[in-house]
């Protein structure tokens, strides 16, 4: 039996050694267009910013390395032109000597991922996506290069794109952030995202939302503002799409995200051929709908199943979470499942919850505040996603709810999950503890909530505004129209309460908590500022800037 694999990397060379530690016997061949077949695309843009020293630790699997340990024929330097799957059959060109091959298959896993949005080139300016280990040393002979006062513009405020303004900053140059969206990070939510460019302006970044290039002619970036930029290079990290050019000579059928379609066990329209990686459509595990996702953790998975599919196991793919993590100089931001615009934007129905703890015990030296978001739904108390932003410790609470979403395991139940704790690590109530606390209030009906963006509205319709923080915090910094009474004078100051609805709010939520449950033992109709005043004021920044924009 011969196995054919086009693409490396992630996808393609865990499925090749997944599938030799199952099956001695077969023959896999796996192409390579680029000279590179197994490498740390994810550690890329740490190499460019001197974090990794050692361009060769990035490099972590030679066609010789993988001859010898797993027998894999890996030819690097060819690319697969096109599939004829009646055929079963692939053409295959040498790119060093310009000579194309036939060759035969009995499986045909095509692992070749995606590529960038746009292409990469302008006039007078040097471009590059940030992707492979061409990419990384190109741009390194650029910054090399680079004089005192050089500058740098990256194009895309996702994942990728934060990595790259990182490290280029790190190496001495002065970078602009272009972000086509109102706010950088689109899969989370505005509110989540401010401290994160607040961050990035601290280290002198300029960061330009809701702004595309419009031309770029002789050296001179012209954005759709009217403003103009004269980057020494351009990083491009707009995005990535599906390639599916060689699926598509194969006849096999592509979905309605426009990736190729499998099934649960990878297989294409073809009995013949199967899919992995970031070209590839997964299943939203909230939705059920097809959904790109394109997690390098996916993708090794993927691969390792396809293998075992071929192998003849049964084995299926789970739906995908969308889980992700990165970090911004100090701050690391990661999110699970949907985000609140998604949900609204479905249609579908969902409570939200922001916390603000620190990463342990504040009395043990270091504790660094956190913001968390727990997307939950109403009817059934199943969680829909979260979103954490602050420092050490975003991890692995990050991971204990992906954990609980792929157990099923409910928003109130977080309350009673059993997690580590030491001072150094956590708190007793740690924060996803805490989480499920509030959860569980709100499913009960102990207390009611409003959002930062409910709160305008709440108030034109009659509400009262109270602040319960002390008479210091609110002369730091207020929301328009409150009226300070701090939570320990609350019982002895009612009479300053106006007749009808009440609003609360602290600087988190945790005092305004406290004030809800005394006011609404007392008859008033009360709701909570959910998050309080931290969460409004990023909200507001975010807010206060498209309004100015528009």
């Amino acid at each position: 039996m011969r196995t054919i694999i086009v693409g490396g990397v992630a996808g393609g060379m865990s499925a090749a050694t997944r599938l030799r530690r199952l099956d001695e016997a077969r023959d896999i061949v796996v192409f390579e267009r680029g000279p590179y077949v197994s490498y740390a695309n994810c550690g890329l843009p740490y190499y460019v910013g001197g974090v990794i020293r050692d361009r060769s630790s990035l490099l972590l699997q030679t066609p010789q390395s993988l001859a010898s340990r797993f027998r894999l024929d890996v030819r690097t330097g060819h690319e697969v032109l096109d599939a004829d799957a009646a055929r079963r059959t692939v053409t295959v060109l040498d790119l060093a000597s310009g000579e194309t091959s036939t060759e035969g298959y009995d499986e045909l896993i095509l692992a070749v991922g995606a590529s960038a949005r746009e292409a990469a080139g302008h006039p007078g300016i040097p471009t590059h996506t940030l992707r492979t280990v061409e990419d990384v040393d190109a741009i390194g002979r650029l910054v090399d290069a680079a004089a005192d006062n050089a500058s740098a513009l990256v194009v895309g405020g996702g994942f990728i794109g934060l990595e790259a303004v990182e490290n280029l900053v790190r190496r001495g140059l002065h970078v602009t952030l272009v972000q086509r969206g109102p706010h950088l990070l689109s899969p989370l939510d505005p509110e989540m995202v401010a401290p994160l460019e607040a961050r990035l302006r601290g280290h002198g970044v300029e960061v330009r939302t809701g702004v595309t290039i419009d031309t770029v002619d002789d050296g001179v970036v012209l954005l759709d503002d009217g403003s103009a930029l004269r980057p020494d290079f351009i990083v491009d990290a707009s995005g990535v799409v599906p390639s599916v050019d060689l699926a598509q000579t194969a006849g096999v059928a592509l979905g309605p995200t426009g990736g190729i379609a499998v099934d649960a066990r990878n297989r294409t329209s073809d009995p013949h051929i199967y899919a992995v990686g970031d070209g590839v459509e997964k299943v939203d595990a909230l939705s059920g709908q097809e959904a790109l996702v394109t997690m390098a953790g996916l993708a090794n998975r993927h691969g390792r199943s396809v293998a075992d599919v071929i192998a003849g196991h049964d084995e299926r793919n789970t739906p995908a979470l969308g889980t992700a993590i990165v970090s911004v100089f100090d701050s690391v931001a990661a999110k699970v499942g949907w985000s609140e615009r998604q949900l609204v934007s479905a249609g579908r129905e969902h409570r939200v919850i922001h916390t603000h703890p620190t990463s342990h015990a504040t009395y043990y030296p270091g504790a660094q505040p956190m913001s968390m978001k727990l997307l939950v739904d109403p009817a059934s108390d199943a969680i829909l996603g979260a979103q954490i932003v602050g420092g050490e410790g975003v991890d692995k609470r990050i991971d204990v709810i992906a954990v609980a979403m792929a157990g099923g395991i409910t928003a109130s139940a977080l309350a009673r999950l059993e997690l580590a704790y030491a001072p150094q690590f956590g708190s007793a109530k740690d924060p996803v503890n805490q989480l499920g606390y509030v959860a569980d209030n709100l499913r009960a009906g102990t207390t009611s909530a409003i959002q930062w963006h409910e709160l305008d509205a709440t108030l034109a319709a009659g509400a009262t505004l109270v602040d319960v923080r002390s008479a210091g915090e609110h002369a730091a910094g207020a929301i328009p129209g409150a009226v300070n009474i701090p939570v320990d004078e609350l019982r002895a100051r009612l009479a300053e309460l106006p007749a009808g609805p009440v609003v609360v709010h602290c600087q988190v939520g945790q005092r305004g908590h406290t004030a809800a449950r005394i006011l609404a033992q007392l008859g008033y109709g009360v709701v909570n500022l959910d998050g309080g005043y931290r969460t409004w004021a990023a909200g507001a920044a975010i807010r206060e800037r498209e309004a100015v924009a528009a």
